[in-house]
């Protein structure tokens, strides 16, 4: 397997939901702009971006290096007209790299400190202004945070502070007396003793504020934040705060005085022992009163409080509640019990009067209503029980509506018909119709579930046919008990008012009745509301969650709602605003309900109704129970003295904790963890959730009880993967205990077996892919000497041979008249057959141009030893004649022939296939050539002999012309005329026509009466790639010369006019051999066009699109970025499939690190340098030097005197050789055209990402290794059937498995156990690559000529999130997405909303979408699953890909041009351009990491814009992607008024130093016009 070897580890994760990893610190702007916009999900910890290059003294790395294997002479200034290329110095590389780490450094310096001022205040402000619905629960919280700040304490409050200084008391008052304010006065107190103790060496310690439930964590937290001075913390277990490790604990406490937090989780951090009893000075119990049997606040005391034998090592303990009681049990015996636990004494205000005036009390009415009907059933109960009375899930829908026709009334009872078989309702149902039958041991047929579910519809049905009438107060409609209700609820609420009120009721279902009866029947003052506990509701109930309640009290304590249907969740605890009236529409069932109920009505003038029935005996005496047992409540709180110990209460401890006794325990020495049979359930469902699985599994322990001797025995199983599988506990009486003991039984295994460790945490975690953090970008920057092929290997193949037969290349001009003089085609001969090569443009010198063709006969020519050696001479001769070079005659060496082809009516057509080549060739002008050195001149010629000749300056190998005629109007001796092209000599013709030195001129002797020639000078232009320059077009070619000092050569002028320009020819010719091998070794069938495409690389910035170029080398054609910009989607689509079908069931997260591995640059760069593809990259243009055949012998001519041969180096950065490798998959992609065959590509990919994860050689092999998973194959439900036909309807495609569009709907917080469905991530993280395919396919095709840059900015629009979740509302996908979880729910709800009317109001504009905010992530991620889905069930058909596309997705893009803001209006975007086009500055970075957190709040990036070192803007938000947004905004509010010249002084910019103010200027000018046109 070919991996990467020089992988090293990242410091920090770069992962937290997955994304491909990148070392972002080697990125710069252009590049992390191309990577972001490919949908890599999450968050990375650190990032680093940069565009970074040297201001000055940096020069870019030549194009390649010339070095002499065995030394060179200096050489004379010769006659040929070739140019030496300058050579380039290589860059100071560790300049740049000092400079990166520099700046690296300052950003870390002022993260730290940043950081660190970033607090609770700067995030209030942000959501302090956001909408509610936009907040999460803790901000929401946070939001409504107490501002009471003790000023001015009451007296009772500072009499039970002075009694909980001296000892542990459990303060009793009344909800609303203010029991937390106490709690802070002896915060207070304890926390200045402890500045105290620390100040002189003692140990630190910590206060916990300890609660019952997660809401008042934020409750009480806020509170105490307004009234201390210290740091204090807040934690629950929603903050994953049980997977923290020792050291973030212990972080946690040195940093805070106080903790609120469960008390479940105190327990497990003194279980776990990251904290030890006495390191604690003051626990506080809010609701004391849960402290009992095996309540978090009773194991604390019973586990670690009385362990601690050394009372002074004891924490102080403060109790709160408003009653020491909460069961229907003896009052005093109960007191006197939670004395005893917690250690401490009952205490209330010494003069109840004092609280009386403090604390309003309500006045209690008792309300009577007559007595309610028997339970009935009503017509439509009646008709669905008849229908449907068997089906499971409805059981507690008819229970609970026949005691509503009793409690309620008819109508209630079939209201709630309404609720329970609502839309949403029925989906919830299916599903746990679904889960029911896929949990049963004994399989049943299907066919079961489907007639279940078909009753469950009809029902429905009947339902939403039933004829609802609206509720009347005659009749039996409601019962008395609602219209009791009525009349009070009208007494306050007749007119508008700020009267708030509460109704309590004991059922779920109840509450949602009477807000929905109310809602009716109420006056137009009512304003009702549902407050509700977070379980899961029964069928027919409201689910909620924490979130919701939190905004309901919201709106109630602003008045939005002014009353409140509540359960019992608003008894206790919750901060809930001062009610007039209180109802107790069902009365409480213990005496603390009673007071807390009754604690709510804390208004002036409130009132508390108990409804009661009448002649209700057990509702009589219920209300006397309560109100005697408060008065027995009081008096033995007063009674109690005020001295007495502990100790005086005649409750037995020892006598209660026998049983606790008897349970064993196990503490680890080392460490002071402590393991009990109460903790053993914990640390073992904990050890079992870090065993390795898969997401679809949810592990957990089964317990199996059997009874012996009358004793319960149990034996705990544990999963398959566990290293330890059975425990048996010992015998027990009762059942929770032998549970207990078989956990303790395998936890004190598995801690035997090391397998828990010290701090009874498992050594087992969940394995990570190792090469998660791996850094594995390359930098633009790095670059370094490679050798370079110049030549094909073919020619070099063939030397050493004398061939007996040829194959024959015709060259041609496909429009001759545009070379502007007579043309005869070539013969290119060689030893082994060309491939057919495409036509390429020439640019010639009278500024036309025209395609060169190149035919490659099928057949070989027999060629003679005469024959050859014919062409040999006429080949050396074109060499000697027009390029003045002279090699050794040696056919061994050849590497090609050329020879004229026959022009005129007797030519054969150019067929491939011909078996008449022979005829082709003009042997009669190589015979000519062959035997004349020359064409001898004297003057008994006729003039006619010097026309149409190729003439050669003897001495300047510079000068050669083509003869017109002679010119009889001049004589040698006039003076050159003034149109002529300019000379070394111009005193007169001759003198003009002679190039000697001035010795030998002296010398010489010339006829003087020789005719004068009119002629056209040749121009020394050789790259005809290239297109032809203003200043080469004025060039003057007309001359006159006199024949004599002239050599006429025997070429014919039309063989002549070819040969000029066969240097460009050649070399286009060479490069597309040489770009062919490339791909023979990589066994790839690439068109020649695209294969030279694919390496040629023609600026040192190539990649940098829309950059000044450096060092452009001209006349290479396209370069690699279009082909590399579709590469990369291919190489991301072809490795993302061959993830997904070979390994099925892992999670996305291992998908995205796999494909990391496989599609990074550096294994791209690896595989390269492996297979030497540095050789084949075409990195210099036409050059004059190096066009010349290899391997002949230069006898004479500029460079004869080298020795050796020539060794071609390149500089090419490690990215620009990985982006050949793209280019390459990219070039076998579109060699295919629009055929649809991507094999080549396939084989592309195999080749160059050389792993096992993709070994595929042609398309078909992906569905070939993809084994179906079991999910998928499965039964299809009725449901699931239902579903497809549904979404068929949507996009016209039949599935074949029903179960895997059902899984490209299920949303992640759905349990897996509930269908035996995985979620969409899977899919969506194929659908993700198949998407972008499709969009980059269509731009690619319909914009040839756009650069990467423009194409990657207008494919955001077309992947972004916006746009795919507007094409999932209108596909309506959104409809059939399954969530668990209110908050997603909502989200969508409101953005279908949204985006519903801003597609009615866009009046058919297509870009409608563009004008909504973000869509809940959950919508595109449905989209893309869809896709991939259909793609999977397809058998790997891109073409239903392909037709989505077209059906659904192309539409909104037929005009690009309107997206043409989309990209370049995001702030990082423009800000990159701003500073690089507009500015000139190459020295800026945008920076960004994650603020690190213990407390499980949002997750805080800091970004920061850094120009030439300095911090300029910074952004804090949820993700990198959000913060660098932000911190690019910011810098653009200081920028964007600046002119450049401001700029460089403000920031010294130096980044164009050496040039002037109008180069700049005029730079710039014509940067944003090529951006503008672009």
């Amino acid at each position: 397997m070919h991996l990467l070897q020089d992988i090293s580890n990242a410091k920090k994760p770069l992962w937290e939901t997955l994304a491909p990893a990148i070392d972002s610190s080697a990125l710069d702007v252009q590049e992390f702009r191309d990577i972001s916009v490919s949908k890599s999900r999450g968050q990375q910890s650190e990032q680093y971006i940069e565009n970074e290059q040297h201001s000055e003294g940096f020069k870019a790395l030549g194009d390649f290096v010339t070095t002499s294997m065995k030394g060179a002479e200096p050489e004379s200034s010769g006659t040929d007209t070739d140019e030496e290329e300058g050579e380039q110095a290589l860059p100071n590389l560790h300049e740049m790299s000092q400079r990166r780490r520099v700046q690296t450094a300052k950003f870390k310096s002022w993260f730290s400190n940043r950081a660190e001022t970033i607090g609770r205040e700067e995030a209030k402000a942000s959501f302090k202004a956001a909408d509610d619905d936009s907040l999460s629960t803790r901000n929401l919280m946070a939001k409504q945070e107490s501002t009471v700040i003790i000023s001015d304490p009451r007296e009772y409050q500072i009499e039970l502070f002075e009694k909980a200084k001296k000892q542990n008391i459990i303060a009793v008052l009344d909800t609303g007396s203010g029991k937390t304010l106490i709690a802070v006065l002896l915060l207070r107190y304890v926390l200045d003793q402890e500045l105290e103790d620390r100040s002189i060496g003692k140990p630190h310690r910590v206060s916990f504020f300890l609660v019952d439930c997660v809401t008042l964590v934020f409750q009480q937290f806020a509170v105490l934040e307004c009234n201390l001075d210290q740091k204090i913390e807040r934690i629950c277990g929603d903050m994953g705060c049980d997977l923290w490790v020792k050291a973030t604990w212990r972080k946690v406490f040195s940093q805070n005085m106080v903790i609120v937090c469960t008390a479940e989780v105190l327990y497990q951090c003194l279980m776990h022992s990251f904290i030890t009893i006495d390191q604690i000075n003051l626990l506080i119990f809010d609701e004391a009163h849960h402290a009992k049997k095996n309540h978090s606040y009773a194991r604390i005391i019973k586990d670690f409080y009385l362990a601690q034998t050394d009372e002074a090592k004891r924490p102080r303990i403060f109790g709160m509640t408003a009653s020491p009681v909460d069961a229907r049990v003896d009052i005093v015996e109960a007191a006197k019990g939670l004395e005893t636990l917690l250690h401490c004494q009952i205490a209330t205000t010494s003069d109840l009067s004092l609280l009386q005036k403090s604390v309003s009390r309500p006045l209690e009415l008792m309300a009577v209503y007559d007595p309610l009907p028997c339970q009935f059933e009503t017509p439509l109960h009646q008709q669905l029980k008849l229908r449907f009375g068997k089906i499971q899930v409805f059981v507690k829908l008819f229970l609970y509506s026949k005691e509503a026709s009793s409690e309620l009334g008819a109508w209630c009872a079939d209201q709630l018909w309404s609720f329970g078989l609502a839309e949403e309702e029925a989906r919830k149902m299916e599903s746990k119709i679904e889960r029911t039958f896929l949990a049963r041991k004994d399989p049943q047929p299907v066919e079961m579930l489907d007639a279940d579910i078909a009753s469950l519809r009809e029902a429905r049905a009947v339902v939403a046919g039933h004829q609802f009438h609206p509720p009347t107060a005659i009749s039996n409609d409601l019962s008395s008990k609602v219209l009791l209700l009525r009349h009070y609820l009208n007494l306050v609420f007749e007119r508008p008012s700020a009267a708030k009120c509460i109704v309590f009721v004991k059922r779920r279902y109840t509450a949602r009745l009477l807000v929905d009866l109310f809602t009716r029947i109420g006056t137009p003052c009512l304003r009702s509301g549902i407050l509700i506990g977070t379980r899961t509701g029964d069928a027919g109930d409201l689910n909620t969650s924490f979130r919701k309640q939190v905004l309901t009290l919201m709106k109630f304590r602003k008045g939005e709602l002014n009353c409140l249907f509540a359960t019992s969740i608003a008894e206790e605890g919750l901060d809930i605003p001062d009610c007039n009236l209180v109802v107790r529409f069902d009365l409480y069932g213990t005496l603390i309900q009673y007071i807390q109920s009754r604690g709510r009505a804390r208004h002036a003038n409130s009132k508390y109704v108990h409804m009661v029935e009448r002649n209700n005996k057990v509702h009589h005496q219920a209300v006397t129970d309560v109100r005697s047992a408060e008065t027995v409540m009081r008096q033995f709180c007063k009674s109690l003295p005020a001295d007495r110990l502990l100790q005086g209460n005649d409750y037995d401890l020892d006598e209660s904790l026998i049983g606790e006794r008897s349970l064993r325990t196990y503490t680890e020495v080392a460490t002071g963890a402590k393991l009990t049979y109460g903790s053993s359930l914990a640390v073992l469902a904990h050890f079992v959730v870090c065993l390795p699985c898969d997401n679809e599994t949810t592990l957990q322990s089964t317990f199996v009880m059997s009874v012996q001797d009358g004793k319960f025995i149990c034996e705990v199983i544990l999963p398959e993967k566990s290293p330890v599988r059975f425990a048996t506990g010992r015998p027990a009486l009762k059942k929770s205990i032998a549970k207990r003991s078989a956990a303790f039984e395998a936890c004190i295994m598995l801690r035997k077996g090391k397998y828990l460790d010290g701090n009874l945490l498992p050594t087992y975690t969940k394995q990570l892919p190792a090469m998660r953090n791996a850094l594995l970008a390359l930098s633009m920057k790095k670059m370094n000497l490679y050798d370079m092929r110049l030549k094909p290997s073919i020619w070099e193949q063939s030397w050493g041979t004398t061939p007996d037969k040829l194959f024959l290349t015709v060259l041609e001009l496909g429009t001759p008249q545009s070379l502007g003089r007579p043309y005869q085609p070539l013969a290119l001969l060689t030893r082994k057959k060309l491939p057919c090569l495409p036509p390429f443009l020439l640019h010639l010198d009278a500024g036309l141009s025209s395609q060169v063709v190149s035919t490659s006969m099928a057949i070989s020519i027999g060629i003679s030893d005469l024959e050859l050696s014919q062409l040999t001479s006429f080949t050396l001769r074109i060499f000697r004649d027009v390029f003045n070079k002279l090699y050794e005659f040696d056919q061994d060496k050849m590497s090609y022939w050329l020879a004229p082809i026959c022009w005129g009516s007797n030519t054969p057509l150019l067929d491939p296939e011909t078996t008449q080549m022979t005829r082709l060739i003009d042997w009669k002008t190589i015979n000519i050539v062959h035997n004349n050195e020359q064409l001898d001149w004297n003057m008994t010629l006729p003039h006619e002999f010097l026309a149409d000749k190729f003439l050669i300056d003897r001495w300047d190998g510079g000068r050669r012309f083509f003869s017109v005629g002679v010119a009889p109007e001049y004589k040698p001796s006039d003076p050159v005329p003034p149109d002529t092209a300019s000379g070394k000599y111009m005193k007169s013709i001759l003198d003009y026509s002679v190039s000697l030195f001035a010795k030998s001129r002296v010398k010489a002797q010339w006829l003087p009466d020789q005719p004068v020639i009119l002629a056209q000078k040749v121009l020394h232009r050789r790259n005809l790639l290239d297109e032809i320059t203003k200043k080469e077009r004025i060039l003057r070619t007309k001359c006159y010369l006199c024949p004599e000092p002239l050599k006429f050569s025997a070429l014919p002028t039309s063989v002549a006019s070819m040969c000029l320009i066969f240097p460009a020819i050649i070399s286009r010719l060479e490069s597309y051999l040489v770009a062919l091998e490339a791909c023979q070794i990589l066994h790839l069938e690439i068109k020649p066009e695209y294969a030279l495409e694919a390496i040629t690389k023609d600026s040192d910035n190539t990649e940098e699109h829309r950059n000044e170029q450096v060092h452009f080398q001209r006349g290479m054609g396209k370069n690699y970025e279009r082909l590399e910009f579709i590469g990369d989607c291919f190489l991301k689509m072809a490795t993302s499939i061959s993830l997904f079908a070979q390994n099925p069931d892992k999670d996305e997260f291992e998908y995205h690190i796999k494909r990391m591995l496989l599609i990074c640059n550096k294994n791209l760069f690896n595989t390269a340098i492996e297979r030497k593809l540095y050789m084949y990259i075409r990195s210099q243009s036409f050059s004059r030097r190096t066009w010349y055949p290899e391997g002949l012998k230069l006898l004479e001519g500029k460079g004869y005197k080298k020795m050796g041969k020539d060794v071609f180096r390149h500089s090419l950065g490690d990215k620009t050789i990985a982006d050949v490798c793209e280019a390459l998959i990219g070039a076998a992609l579109v060699s295919d055209d629009y055929s649809g065959n991507m094999d080549s590509a396939v084989r592309a990919v195999t080749e160059l990402v050389r792993s096992p994860d993709h070994d595929m050689l042609q398309w078909t092999d992906y569905y070939k290794v993809y084994n179906k998973p079991t999910y998928q194959t499965a039964s299809a439900t009725a449901s699931q059937l239902n579903l497809a036909q549904q979404v068929e309807s949507e996009h016209d495609y039949h599935f074949q498995y029903p179960r895997l569009l059902r899984s490209s709907f299920i949303h992640p917080s759905y349990p897996f156990s509930w269908e035996k469905v995985p979620c969409y991530q899977r899919l969506e993280f194929l659908g993700d690559a198949l998407l972008d395919m499709a969009c980059i396919n269509f731009l690619f095709y319909r914009f040839p000529d756009r650069d990467p840059q423009w194409l990657t900015e207008h494919k955001m629009a077309m992947v972004s999130n916006k746009f795919l979740g507007a094409l999932c509302v209108k596909l309506g996908f959104h409809r059939h997405l399954r969530a668990n979880g209110a908050l997603v729910e909502f989200q969508v709800r409101e953005y279908v909303t949204e985006i519903s009317e801003a597609e009615t109001e866009a009046q058919g504009a297509r870009d409608y979408w563009t004008h909504v905010k973000n869509p809940p992530k959950c919508l595109p991620d449905v989209v893309e699953a869809y896709l991939g889905a259909v793609f999977v069930d397809s058998e790997f058909n891109y073409k239903e890909v392909e037709r989505f596309f077209d059906q659904h997705v192309k539409w909104f893009f037929e005009d690009m041009s309107i997206y043409d803001t989309f990209a370049n209006n995001h702030p990082t975007t423009f800000l990159n351009n701003l500073l690089s086009i507009t500015f000139g500055c190459q020295n800026f970075r945008v920076f960004a990491q994650e603020i690190p957190t213990v407390d499980g709040s949002t997750t805080k990036v800091i970004a920061a814009v850094m120009i030439h070192d300095e911090i300029v803007a910074e952004g804090c938000a949820s993700s990198g992607r959000y913060a660098k947004v932000k911190a690019s905004s910011n810098a653009l509010e200081k920028l964007n008024c600046l002119a450049p010249y401001e700029y460089r002084a403000q920031y010294h910019c130096d980044c164009s130093k050496g040039k002037g103010p109008d180069e700049i200027s005029k730079e710039i000018a014509e940067l944003r016009v090529a951006d503008s046109a672009i």
